[in-house]
C-alpha cells in the first residue's frame, strides 16, 4: 500500500520584506545622494545667477554700479569675446575683466598687448596665478588668500583715501613695480595694486574680490565710492565677461580639453572614490587563507534532502528532470543485481538483456520503464516512481 503524503506549498522567492532588507541600505544612500544634488542645484543656481554681470540685479550681480556710472555720464558697454574687448581698448575707456582665470594663455597675452600702450584703464578682478603673470608682469599673486574682508586702505592713492574702508580682501599680490600703488593691504601683502604704465596715462588696476562691484554689497562702507572712482576715471566702460564659448579659445596652441575644464576637485574627488570602490571590493573579495573543512553543527536526513530537491522539481514544473533522476539511479542500483559494471548501467544494449534473462520478462516493456520519454504529468511522474520500485523489489527477490 502506497501512502500518498501532501507536502506544505514552498516558495524559493524572497519576500517583499526580504528585499527591503537588502535593499534599505543602497536605497537610502541614493536618497540621500539625489536630495544633496538638489540641494546643490538650487543653491547654485539661485545665488550665483548673473554675477558680476552689469545686466544683472541680483545679488552676485553689477547693475547697480552701472546704474550709478551712468548718472554721471558713463556709458556701460558688456562684450563676451576677446576681439571685442581688444577693439574697445584705448585712452577714453576703462577696460574691467571679470574673470581672467577664463581666458587661455594665449589669450591673456593678446589681451595685454592690446592694453599695455592703449593709454585707457585695466582693472582685472580677482586674477589669481593662471593669468595675473601674463596680464600684468611683475606681479604674483599670494596662494594664500586673506580671511579679512573689511580692511583700510594704508596707500597713498587718492580714491582708496576718499573711499576709507572697503570690502576687499580675496587674493592678495606682491609686485616689483617701485612706483605700484598697493592698498588694503592684509598681512603686509596688498588686496588692491594699482601699476602705472609705462609711458602715458594708462595703468592697470588689480582688485584681489569682486566685493566692491555686486549689488548686495555696493552700499556697505567705502565701496561704492570706490567703486566708481575705479571704473568711471574714464568715460566708456568695457565690462569683459570671458566666455569658453569665444572662438580665439580653441587655439592650437593652447587647446583645452573636457578634463582641463574640470575643477581640480572633481578630479581628486572621483579618484578617491574609484581608490574607495576597489578597497571595497578588495575587502568584499579577501581570503584568509585556505578552506578548512569542518563538520556540520546539525546533521539533515536524507528523506528532508529528497523531499527539498522535489519540492524544487515540483515548483519548475521539471518532471523530465525527475524522472531522469530516477531512472538512472534505478539503473545504478539495478546493474550489479544482474552481473553488469556500473560503468555499463546507462547503455540500454548491456542493461536489458541481463534484466530480460533474469527476470524472463518483455524486453520492450523494460527499455520503456528505464529509458523512455519523460512523463507528461504529475501522476504519470508517480506512476513511474512506483513501477520503478516494483522493478527493483523483483530483482532483489531471491
Amino acid at each position: 500500500m502506497t501512502t500518498e503524503v501532501t507536502l506544505p506549498p514552498t516558495s524559493a522567492s524572497p519576500t517583499a520584506r526580504q528585499v527591503w532588507t537588502r535593499a534599505r541600505g543602497i536605497t537610502l544612500a541614493l536618497v540621500l545622494l539625489l536630495a544633496a544634488a538638489v540641494a546643490i542645484a538650487v543653491v547654485r543656481s539661485d545665488t550665483r545667477h548673473g554675477e558680476l554681470d552689469p545686466r544683472s540685479a541680483d545679488p552676485y550681480g553689477s547693475r547697480a554700479v552701472a546704474e550709478l556710472l551712468a548718472d554721471r555720464g558713463v556709458d556701460t558697454r558688456v562684450v563676451t569675446t576677446l576681439d571685442e574687448a581688444t577693439a574697445a581698448a584705448g585712452p577714453e575707456t576703462t577696460l574691467l575683466v571679470a574673470v581672467p582665470d577664463l581666458l587661455t594663455a594665449p589669450q591673456q597675452s593678446r589681451l595685454h598687448s592690446a592694453t599695455a600702450g592703449s593709454g585707457g584703464r585695466t582693472v582685472l578682478v580677482s586674477s589669481g596665478s593662471a593669468s595675473v603673470e601674463r596680464l600684468a608682469p611683475g606681479v604674483t599673486a599670494d596662494p594664500a588668500t586673506s580671511f579679512d574682508s573689511t580692511l583700510s586702505p594704508d596707500c597713498d592713492l587718492p580714491a582708496a583715501r576718499r573711499a576709507g574702508t572697503a570690502d576687499l580682501g580675496g587674493i592678495r599680490y606682491t609686485t616689483t613695480h617701485l612706483t605700484a600703488d598697493e592698498c588694503y593691504p592684509s598681512e603686509r601683502l596688498a588686496t588692491l595694486l594699482r601699476i602705472p604704465a609705462p609711458s602715458g596715462d594708462g595703468d592697470t588696476v588689480l582688485l584681489g574680490a569682486p566685493d566692491i562691484l555686486l549689488n548686495d554689497r555696493l552700499d556697505e562702507h567705502g565701496n561704492a565710492s570706490l567703486a566708481l572712482q575705479l571704473l568711471g576715471s574714464r568715460p566708456h566702460l568695457v565690462w569683459y565677461l570671458p566666455s569658453l564659448a569665444d572662438a580665439s579659445a580653441a587655439s592650437e596652441e593652447d587647446a583645452r580639453g573636457f578634463f582641463d575644464l574640470l575643477p581640480s576637485g572633481w578630479l581628486w574627488g572621483t579618484l578617491q572614490l574609484f581608490i574607495a570602490a576597489a578597497l571595497a571590493a578588495l575587502w568584499r573579495a579577501r581570503r584568509l587563507g585556505p578552506l578548512v573543512p569542518e563538520k556540520l553543527p546539525v546533521a539533515i536526513r536524507a528523506s528532508e534532502t529528497v523531499e527539498g530537491r522535489a519540492r524544487l522539481y515540483r515548483k519548475a514544473n521539471a518532471r523530465d528532470r525527475a524522472a531522469t533522476a530516477l531512472r538512472s539511479t534505478t539503473r545504478t542500483r539495478l546493474a550489479p543485481l544482474v552481473g553488469i559494471p556500473v560503468s555499463q548501467a546507462h547503455a540500454p544494449e548491456a542493461l536489458l538483456p541481463a534484466l530480460s534473462a533474469h527476470l524472463q520478462g518483455d524486453g520492450q516493456s523494460l527499455h520503456t520503464l528505464l529509458f523512455g520519454p519523460p512523463p507528461g504529468d504529475d501522476a504519470a511522474l508517480i506512476q513511474l516512481a512506483d513501477h520503478l520500485d516494483a522493478l527493483e523489489r523483483e530483482v532483489r527477490r531471491p
